[in-house]
């Protein structure tokens, strides 16, 4: 059995049992996500989740016996081995210094229309504020219409600067993934 708290909010997934690893997300001592194992009464082993920030829902996603939390299903690392996508995030680094090479992708199950591209080449100096203004133009969103950016399933502060997200948060291969939806699935979550 898998357990969450979340303040008042609860829930709980059954499951084959709990997961030999999970992953400790941290922010600043902001944001943290503490797994332990434990035993019930009947000797049950019971994976303990604590301290948590959300507001809104939470997701507990199984990926070969882990647990993760997931938003998009980053295609874009399937689609091309990692390799690859280091020599071109070198590549694109070296030959434009002042710019941020982004992967956006649409969360799944979100509601808001697909994105026409996925690669992005970011000014250094652009805030996240003025990132989603361009994503927003890029899936033509009414003016009505939420959208929100997560980058390693948090919501960056709108003011900070691309560059400074992407030195903190970049992947391995050398470009930053950046998750949009329509909803704010995962609550207000600073980054400092």
């Amino acid at each position: 059995m898998v357990y969450g708290n979340c303040g008042k909010w609860r829930a709980f997934l059954e499951n084959e049992g709990p997961p030999s690893s999970a992953k400790l997300l941290t922010s600043e001592n902001e944001f943290a996500l503490i797994v332990s194992q434990l035993n019930d009464v009947h000797n049950n082993p019971i994976t303990t989740i604590a301290n948590f920030q959300f507001r809104c829902l939470l997701f507990f996603f199984w990926r070969e016996r882990n647990l993760s939390l997931s938003m998009a299903n980053n295609s874009f690392k399937v689609e091309h081995p990692l390799e690859r996508r280091q020599a071109e995030s070198t590549r694109i680094r070296e030959k434009y210094p002042d710019r941020i090479p982004v992967i956006v992708e649409k969360a799944e199950k979100s509601d808001v229309p697909n994105i026409d591209k996925k690669k992005y080449l970011v000014p250094a100096d652009l805030t996240v504020g003025q990132f989603v203004y361009v994503v927003r133009k890029r899936i033509k969103l009414s003016a009505e219409k939420a959208i929100f950016v997560f980058v390693k399933n948090m919501l960056p502060p709108t003011g900070s600067l691309m560059s400074t997200i992407y030195e903190e948060y970049k992947d391995e291969d050398g470009f930053l993934y950046v998750t949009y939806s329509g909803e704010n699935t995962f609550g207000s979550c600073k980054m400092n």
